[in-house]
């Protein structure tokens, strides 16, 4: 019987192919997605993209979404405490796994740990020490599709925002960026590929600078 798991969706690369994996292993059933929402402006936080196409994502992929609303510029107890009483639900279902699309950053691979521990509970991480590289040419390869929705302009251009992630893009990141974007270099929102039925439709809108980042918003069709 396989072991229901909860997993912490981000709209971007990193969760796709986390998914992708989970799904592909034995043993365990991923149930629902989990996903910071941030209130205000009704969009996933830190990507910026709007609450609508992630439920579009959610209905592509096949699975219930539960949103967790978060105030702009949340601090960590605000983000904790909503972060427990949503997936403390999950645990009082009977719930013990949490899946996570982190790969190589050991202080949040902790820091998640050591949250979900407090509640009994077990944190699990499908492509963790991954070769990036390797994980890059395999979202290609696999067929996924995806936009680059927001870039750290201190260690990446702004041009790459609004770009899509192919084999180009990832040829042009300049040294010291990771290709998977996992120090926050850039985020990134995917609408097609193996976990969906099918893609998510969009147009590209407007490009700003907000709080220091560039963001390329998205319209959903």
């Amino acid at each position: 019987m396989p072991e229901d798991v909860l997993f912490c969706w981000s709209g971007g690369k990193d969760s796709a192919m986390a998914l992708h994996a989970l799904q592909s292993a034995r043993g365990y059933r991923v149930t629902a997605l989990l996903t910071t929402v941030t209130e205000e402006y009704d969009r996933i936080s830190m990507h910026g993209v709007r609450r609508v196409l992630l439920d579009r994502q959610a209905e592509s992929i096949g699975l219930p979404l539960h949103a967790v609303l978060i105030p702009p510029q949340c601090d960590n107890t605000t983000y904790e405490a909503r972060m427990k009483e949503a997936v403390g639900e999950r645990l009082a279902q009977g719930m013990r796994r949490v899946a996570f699309g982190d790969i190589f950053l050991e202080d949040l691979r902790a820091y998640r740990e050591k949250n979900l521990a407090q509640l009994g509970m077990e944190a699990m991480f499908p492509i963790w020490k991954r070769d990036t590289r390797e994980l890059a040419r395999d979202f290609v390869r696999l067929g996924f599709r995806a936009i680059a929705v927001c870039v750290d302009p201190r260690v990446l251009d702004p041009s790459f925002v609004g770009r899509s992630l192919d084999e180009s893009f990832f040829a042009d990141l300049p040294p010291g960026v990771d290709p998977c974007g996992e120090n926050g270099e850039f985020h990134t929102f995917v609408f097609d590929g193996p976990i969906f039925h099918k893609p998510i439709q969009f147009q590209i809108g407007e490009k700003v600078t907000r709080d220091g980042f560039c963001f390329c918003d998205l319209l959903p069709v």
